[in-house]
């Protein structure tokens, strides 16, 4: 992970944002997602320089995962570096664009 994934990683996992579950590093067929949301199907994508070379890629890729259902959300890592609060914002308010009323409650082991 890069540096800015590390440190929204700190506030996304172990239900820390409003109680929402996220994934880092998710398998979405052909894709490798930064983060997702599965039950509110919300794609966080943390884009360095090499996403400017590469945005038609970008574009295809984003197009697809978006026929399958999934929002996606895209910051530079510099936005998260220097504006982590930011960043949170937009993330919550994308979530609650999306249909379901409020996350599910937490899991007990063996579940």
């Amino acid at each position: 992970m890069t540096d800015a994934e590390r440190l929204l990683w700190r506030y996304l996992r172990d239900r820390q944002l409003h109680r929402w579950k996220f994934r880092r590093q998710h398998l979405i067929e052909p894709f490798i997602v930064d983060f997702v949301c599965l039950e509110q199907k919300l794609i966080i994508e943390i884009d360095g320089g090499q996403h400017a070379l590469n945005e038609e890629a970008d574009r295809k890729r984003s197009n697809n995962l978006i026929r399958h259902g999934y929002k996606i959300v895209r910051f530079w890592n510099n936005e998260v570096l220097k504006n982590i609060d930011s960043v949170l914002e937009v993330i919550l308010s994308a979530l609650s664009e999306s249909p379901s009323p409020q996350p599910s409650p937490p899991r007990g082991e063996g579940e």
